[in-house]
């Protein structure tokens, strides 16, 4: 493995704990509801544990309402048992025909608490991009130990490591400054 190899590996495993948080940030709520706060609700379809957005049609009507119209009306009982199940703050509405959803206008401690939810999950991504580093300068220093790079060349390769971390990390602590923006804005 090369020093460059080394580097894209970095950079290609980072990309993906920015990706991740990003998808994580998506379940949390801000002022206007998002269906993505489903995104996690499974519905037992013929025996199988299946993603909401696999048998209905989610839809935002406003601000603080989600509506969900199912493929086969069957399934609006396990669908209001799937989002009971998930426990996402709000009970379902089933009027026969489509379940809606009904969030109340988040309050400042629901906005605090949220804003303290995403600095653990940007925490846990910066975590991730920690330990992607230290797999990175193994990997140098391992290419040093074998010979194939000098010992200046391995203190520059992983300067570069860091100087590639530091750009991740700047990227995180701005994805968690913009979410937090969203969430405190009423």
């Amino acid at each position: 493995m090369a020093v460059n190899e080394v580097y894209d590996f970095t950079k290609e495993h980072m990309e993906k704990s920015i990706e991740a948080l990003k998808r994580d940030f998506q379940t949390i709520r801000t002022g206007k509801v998002s269906v993505s706060v489903l995104d996690n609700v499974k519905v037992n379809y013929y025996g199988s544990p299946t993603a909401l957005n696999q048998v209905a049609t989610i839809l935002t009507t406003d601000a603080t309402t989600i509506t969900i119209t199912p493929w086969e009306k069957k399934l609006l009982k396990d669908i209001e048992k799937g989002i009971q199940e998930a426990n996402i703050g709000v009970n379902p509405n089933n009027d026969g025909e489509v379940v809606k959803l009904f969030f109340p206008p988040m309050t400042q401690d629901q906005r605090l608490e949220n804003v303290k939810h995403a600095k653990a999950m940007s925490e846990k991504a910066k975590v991730a991009i920690r330990n992607i580093r230290r797999d990175a300068n193994d990997k140098i220093k391992k290419l040093e130990k074998d010979k194939a790079i000098s010992e200046d060349e391995s203190k520059k390769a992983q300067d570069t490591v860091q100087k590639i971390t530091d750009d991740f990390i700047k990227k995180v602590d701005d994805s968690l400054k913009s979410k937090e923006t969203d969430i405190m804005k009423i």
